[in-house]
């Protein structure tokens, strides 16, 4: 990896010599800033604190001397209020404890030929650092690594949040320190041992961060400066200031946060939480700001590096090109096509499931991206969203599950929870044979069926009650979870202690079979080009949806290549159907009955078929997943 870059971190604690730290903090308010030092071990240092020069823009900054890594310091705010650094690299005693001095050169990396994967080549693997493995450290996910390689076929993995949040168990969206790693995850090194190992096994490494708020405990960035505004309003508080008086500092704080994740972390791209949070009247939208920063990063270093959206807007001026108005990221969460999955697999209707029934909802999502593409929302009551049809396949992440779709349940139930194998079966095969970037999260390629709660760790007692206040509110509009008499505590270590799972090959026959789906369903997509996510214009995809019958018929190409022809049923009966295109002789690749597969053999579907100028009738199982591969020819 070219570390040739001319950019580094100008914020914060930054060794310029073996026994000398500047010290670079924004607090445009103040009249005073001092830094009060520490050892290593926390204790104060005798002496006065030294005070930071002024600078223009609100800054302070000071060369300091004898301050060496590991040692630890606060600010002091016009000689009263003492706080960590807004931008520490690290927080070794949590969110209320002093700073600690990283030397971002005093790791080993052995990364070098790395530059990254294209994005058509992104299967990404969505997991909890502290409930993915006993130890719930960095570290202890590298022995799991072969597994999602080999085993499972993942090329990605995308860590939820890892900014320093209170105590020691949370999701990592009260994060309050953007560039500081979880000290009970490991720290810096343990992110950086992380990283290093994924990529000496091929495996790409995607960051969930959150820049729409921080949370309530332990954010002092208000006492530092106007990092947040009264003029807009987000479900999780007061907006961050993007466009008002002094943002200028605001976004440059995000941006660099951005930046430091992708070069001293080696990352090779950032999933941004929930931007419909994030509130930008700028003539330049933070986003696109973002998004052009990192590509430039990337063409500087030689890498390929990724910037991924979360969005309820579907808006495609997220991933359309800046030249044609877009923000210029390269890819967005599909919400729309989970919810249109699910539906069809469970028949809930509660909260946003009742925007979509059917099977058409789904083959619309196959088609076009976005279901709502300017229709009426019955959710919203009102028109939502924009035609994503231009767009590609690649530019859209698909799932049937994901930490906010399991965890944001009453009771944190997985699909293996609500549905049969066989139905599982299919939602499986709907996401990894989509013409789009598919996700799995954590234990789903075996079945987990451990739930994901949401869990917490607050010291303030009035802010864990208020949690557990809010998430009781929180499914009003899900009267089928409001049934439950109680929602689990999410203060309670026993509620994160149920979230762990037990990944690697499982003895249990069902969870096998289950992974032995999962690897049959990757290296097809590897295998067969038609299967796969593309940006060239190559790939095709026509879909038909047999409402009666609950079947989604969807016909892949490549030029050039073998078609595929996938047949997916949410169907409890049989059904029978007659196909009339496409033309041609086709042979079974994949069948989800088959007994590997934890199937009966009972309503397999046929060996082969023949689509004729008449068109040929096909009995389908009930929850039908196969996949035909075209034996006579290819794509024009």
């Amino acid at each position: 990896m070219d570390q040739s870059s001319a950019w580094g971190l100008d914020l914060g604690a930054t060794l310029v010599g073996p026994s000398r730290t500047r010290f670079r903090v924004w607090v445009p308010h103040a009249k005073s800033v001092a830094v009060r030092l520490r050892n290593a071990q926390g204790e104060p240092l005798g002496g006065e604190p030294v005070y930071l020069a002024a600078r223009p823009h609100g800054y302070f900054e000071a060369e300091i001397s004898g301050v060496t890594a590991g040692m630890r310091y606060t600010y002091l705010l016009d000689g009263a209020k003492e706080r960590p650094d807004p931008a520490s690299r690290w927080q070794p005693d949590g969110v209320h404890g002093p700073s600690a001095v990283v030397n971002p050169k005093d790791f080993a990396w052995t990364d070098g030929q790395w530059r990254g994967l294209p994005l058509e080549r992104l299967i990404f693997y969505e997991m909890h650092t502290g409930t993915f493995t006993q130890a719930g450290t960095f570290e202890a996910i590298i022995s799991h690594l072969a597994y999602l390689r080999e085993e499972v076929g993942i090329t990605a993995i995308e860590l939820m949040p890892v900014g320093q949040f209170p105590g020691a168990r949370n999701w990592g969206y009260d994060g309050v320190y953007l560039y500081a790693p979880q000290s009970t995850y490991g720290g810096p090194q343990g992110l950086k041992t992380l990283v290093d190992a994924c990529h000496a096994g091929g495996l790409a490494v995607i960051l969930d961060v959150v820049y729409n708020h921080l949370g309530p405990e332990g954010n002092y960035l208000g006492d530092f400066g106007p990092y947040f505004t009264d003029h807009y309003r987000t479900p999780w508080g007061p907006a961050i200031n993007y466009d008002g008086p002094d943002s200028d500092e605001v976004r440059h704080f995000v941006i660099a946060n951005a930046l430091y994740w992708l070069t001293e972390y080696h990352l090779d791209g950032l999933r941004l939480d929930a931007i419909h949070g994030i509130y930008d009247f700028s003539a330049k939208h933070l986003l696109a700001e973002l998004a052009e920063a990192v590509h430039r990063i990337a063409r500087q270093e030689g890498r390929v590096l990724h910037v991924i959206a979360e969005s309820n807007l579907n808006d495609p001026r997220v991933i359309e090109p800046a030249a044609v108005g877009g923000f210029g990221l390269d890819a967005q969460w599909n919400d729309d096509f989970h919810h249109a999955l699910h539906t069809a697999l469970t028949g809930e209707r509660d909260g946003y499931y009742q925007d979509f029934s059917g099977v058409e909802h789904l083959a619309a999502a196959w088609r076009e991206g976005f279901v709502y593409a300017g229709q009426r929302s019955l959710f919203r009551r009102r028109r939502h969203g924009r035609s994503s049809r231009h767009c590609e396949g690649s530019q859209f992440v698909v799932f049937a599950q994901n930490h906010d779709q399991v965890g944001n349940r009453a009771l944190g139930e997985r699909l293996s929870a609500l549905v049969s194998l066989e139905a599982l079966k299919v939602a499986t095969a709907s996401v990894l044979l989509s013409p789009c970037l598919p996700l799995l999260f954590m234990g789903e390629e075996y079945g987990e069926t451990t739930p994901f709660l949401y869990f917490t760790n607050h010291g303030d007692p009035g802010l864990a009650e208020a949690v557990r206040r809010g998430r009781r509110e929180e499914f009003a509009a899900f009267g089928a979870f409001v049934a439950h008499a109680e929602v689990p505590d999410p203060q309670d270590p026993a509620t994160f202690e149920r979230s762990r799972i037990h990944p690697g090959v499982p003895a249990d026959p069902r969870r096998a079979a289950m992974l032995r789906w999962h690897q049959g369903l990757i290296a097809l997509r590897k295998a067969v080009p038609a299967l796969g996510s593309g940006r060239s214009g190559r790939h095709g995809c026509r879909v038909w949806a047999y409402e009666a019958e609950s079947v989604i018929v969807v016909h892949r190409w490549v030029k050039g290549e073998r078609d595929a022809l996938i047949l997916l049923g949410f169907n409890r009966e049989p059904a029978v159907l007659t196909l009339n295109e496409p033309a041609g002789q086709w042979r079974l690749g994949l069948d989800g009955v088959a007994e590997e597969f934890g199937g009966t053999g009972e309503g397999a579907a046929p060996p082969c078929l023949i689509i004729g100028p008449e068109g040929v009738s096909v009995r389908v199982g009930a929850c039908v997943a196969c996949v035909y591969l075209r034996t006579n020819g290819t794509a024009a």
